[in-house]
């Protein structure tokens, strides 16, 4: 006989067992750690449904979302915004699919037309041909024993670029949230190049204390102390993220964005930690062949839309092919149009309007 399963919303008092469960779970990733709703609500002010099951007086599944809409409109439950994946952890398929149900009725009752569940794997029994994403890989690197294992099993290209910032004078330090100023000065500005908004400080600032030492800002640095590449990188017992990465182009000649990785990857090699999961990319762009050239392999993910207009629908509408041409095209121009606009400018727009976009 199945033990009955309750389910219910997680509050202040179940962080704990919240994040033992993500520790524990073989799908577990930092991003489904209770701390990313205690920033999430802190700073944005969108509300995050955090949806635990328990049976028998013990966690059995979890699905961490989050409410994010304009004002006045009914937005979307999404798992999770601003990363690759959250998405749903349970004991059971039967747990997940029970999980999914609780959150689509949640969704409906409360006036929200859309769950968006994105996961690093299939969920809930429903087919992975509805849900797969196949222009999004996230590339995981297994990492070895020792650096020196990884270091000899790069091409000779790769250690080259590794080194080569070293002996011009460039290093690396991986710290806290002390070091958070530097990032964003290039983050900000990276983010402009690429004619993206830009996350607001007081956001990235209060990931790191509420993930307290599960969070790491590394900076690499000219031999003058000017910052030239940063990142930050989210811990899990079993894999590291690394959510947010930038360099500043007009130093890429010095290939600071190497030396960055390369100490982010040292790093998660000394701590024992088992991956490194680089982030997602599309399949043959240039932010997928760098990540492939350190070893990494793509596993796609698997991103799905629930509509909740009808109590009844539970079959996803894939995301991939969502974006017809005349969006893409709109896209391209607004990102033209902020790749020429002054930083200053763009990171005032972005603190504002950045939280709005989910993805």
């Amino acid at each position: 006989m199945k033990p009955f399963v309750s389910i219910r919303l997680a509050q202040t008092k179940d962080k704990s067992p919240w994040d033992s469960y993500v520790i524990q779970h073989p799908r577990g990733i930092a991003y489904q750690f209770y701390a990313f709703k205690e920033a999430i609500q802190k700073v944005y002010g969108f509300k995050g449904v955090y949806f635990l099951a328990h049976a028998k007086n013990r966690v059995v599944g979890i699905l961490p979302l989050v409410h994010v809409h304009l004002p006045g409109l009914s937005g979307s439950l999404v798992s999770l915004p601003y990363c690759d994946a959250g998405g749903m952890l349970a004991d059971s398929v039967d747990i997940e699919k029970r999980l999914l149900e609780h959150a689509l009725a949640y969704s409906n009752k409360s006036g929200i037309n859309r769950v968006c569940i994105r996961s690093i794997k299939e969920f809930a029994n429903i087919d992975p041909c509805l849900t797969i994403n196949p222009n999004k890989a996230r590339m995981v690197l297994q990492l070895p024993k020792t650096s020196d294992v990884l270091l000899s099993s790069l091409t000779a290209k790769v250690r080259s670029q590794v080194k080569k910032p070293l002996r011009d004078g460039l290093f690396c330090e991986i710290g806290g949230k002390k070091l958070l100023p530097d990032f964003y000065k290039v983050f900000c500005e990276n983010m402009r190049d690429l004619g993206s908004l830009v996350h607001s400080f007081e956001w990235l600032q209060q990931i790191l204390i509420a993930y307290q030492n599960r969070a790491h800002v590394g900076i690499v640095r000219m031999p003058d102390n000017k910052a030239v590449a940063a990142g930050i990188i989210l811990c899990h017992p079993k894999v590291v993220s690394i959510p947010w990465a930038s360099s500043l182009r007009r130093f890429n000649r010095l290939n600071p964005n190497m030396l960055l990785y390369w100490n982010f990857l040292n790093f998660a090699i000394s701590h024992g930690y088992r991956e490194f999961d680089f982030g997602r990319s599309t399949p043959e762009e240039g932010t997928f062949r760098f990540k492939k050239q350190w070893g990494a392999i793509p596993q796609f993910l698997h991103w799905a839309d629930f509509k909740t207009v009808q109590p009844t629908v539970r079959i996803p509408v894939p995301m991939a092919g969502q974006l017809d041409n005349q969006v893409l095209s709109h896209r391209k121009l607004a990102e033209s149009i902020l790749s020429k606009t002054p930083v200053a400018l763009t990171t005032y727009l972005g603190s504002h309007i950045r939280k709005f976009i989910s993805l």
